[in-house]
């Protein structure tokens, strides 16, 4: 299986799992600029040289190598499932992507035929019912993750322990998990322990949010999208993202980590 989802700079300074809405276009642009003095021009996904992607089969041989007798320092970060579900549903289902067509073709259809999701139009983002409409997202994506159907699920609503174990399955340890709702001290705690050609100074650099507007921004507080039966969906989707990177399943608005990351209980609970 290898390690999907991986990159690695072209120095092989550090090596990054990504994982969907944490973060993972700044953290690119960061390995990139950080090895070349300059970002890539564009969404750092569409890059094709540069940085080292396990979706590039010429970067596979080196990412193995690398990962496997742990040559560098390896890391990923994570979000609070709540807003990490709710982003996906504003940008991947309501909004239209750089392509300028709805993601995934016929997904969006689809999701309004058997779910009655609303998505708005582009005219005026707030013409729908955002709560309602997510909170039918939210069986959607249960559906897709427990049971794989009508599709199988997505990579930006999928678990984040489903992201991060592949690496562990497949032979990788991972040096440092941070949070994204603690970006910056994060993102230092890594450069505080690699070499690069080129200095990062994060508070110089900006935040390259690819998926900013390309849907309706939110109406309402966080909390007020889940309900009861929301929140039970949410837990049932994403039970061990709580645990294990400690956040506050009880409450909603609470977008803060509650306690701190034990990576040897990520390694053993995710090594299986």
């Amino acid at each position: 299986m290898g390690f999907p989802g991986t990159w690695m700079t072209e120095s092989e300074s550090v090596v990054y799992r990504v994982v969907p809405k944490c973060a993972c276009s700044t953290i690119g642009q960061i390995m990139f600029y950080s090895d070349h003095g300059k970002f890539f021009d564009g969404d750092i996904h569409d890059s094709k040289s540069g940085l080292h992607k396990w979706a590039q089969d010429e970067s596979q041989a080196l990412i193995e190598a690398n990962v496997t007798a742990h040559q560098s320092y390896a890391f990923t970060c994570v979000r609070n499932p709540y807003t990490r579900i709710l982003s996906s549903f504003f940008d991947k289902i309501c909004g239209i992507q750089r392509n300028g067509r709805r993601y995934r073709g016929k997904l969006v259809p689809m999701l309004i035929q058997k779910y009655g999701i609303e998505v708005g139009s582009p005219e005026d983002e707030f013409d729908f019912d955002q709560i309602k409409s997510f909170r039918r997202f939210l069986l959607f994506a249960r559906d897709t993750i427990r049971f794989r159907r009508p599709m199988d699920p997505d990579i930006h609503w999928s678990a984040m322990t489903g992201h991060i174990s592949t690496f562990i399955v497949n032979g990788g340890t991972y040096d440092n998990i941070f949070w994204t709702e603690k970006f910056n001290d994060g993102m230092q705690s890594v450069l505080d322990q690699i070499e690069v050609p080129h200095e990062v100074k994060l508070d110089e650099i900006p935040r390259f949010n690819e998926s900013e507007g390309h849907g309706p921004k939110r109406a309402h507080p966080v909390e007020e999208y889940f309900d009861d039966l929301s929140m039970h969906l949410v837990y049932e989707i994403y039970k061990r993202d709580f645990h294990l990177f400690k956040y506050d399943f009880e409450d909603p608005s609470n977008k803060m980590p509650v306690g701190e990351i034990d990576l040897e209980e990520v390694h053993a609970k995710l090594g299986d």
